[in-house]
């Protein structure tokens, strides 16, 4: 992982997975003490008002499964307040 910007208590985080493991992000994060904004299941103190968690896959690389061409997958940036933190102070670049 790598810190891209750091908000009042937050922290946008660049990461690359090794695996495909389910929760892998989530309990390495949580196991060096920094669990994710509102994941409670895995120590963060309160959820999100929407229940959410502040995980976001903003863009993924992959092989097409029948073209096997690349095939790149991007998504905006949710539109919840602790989002708004981080952008309103430094916008997200296009290429995170």
């Amino acid at each position: 992982y790598r810190v891209i910007r750091a908000e009042k208590d937050f922290y946008l985080l660049e990461i690359i997975p090794l695996t495909g493991r389910q929760h892998q992000i989530r309990a390495q994060l949580a196991a060096i003490g920094c669990p994710i904004a509102g994941d409670v299941k895995y120590g963060y103190p309160e959820p999100l008002p929407d229940a959410s968690i502040a995980l976001h896959a903003r863009k993924m690389e992959l092989i097409h499964p029948v073209k096997k061409v690349p095939l790149v997958i991007e998504a905006p940036v949710p539109r919840n307040e602790i989002w708004h933190i981080v952008q309103v102070h430094s916008p997200l670049t296009p290429d995170f």
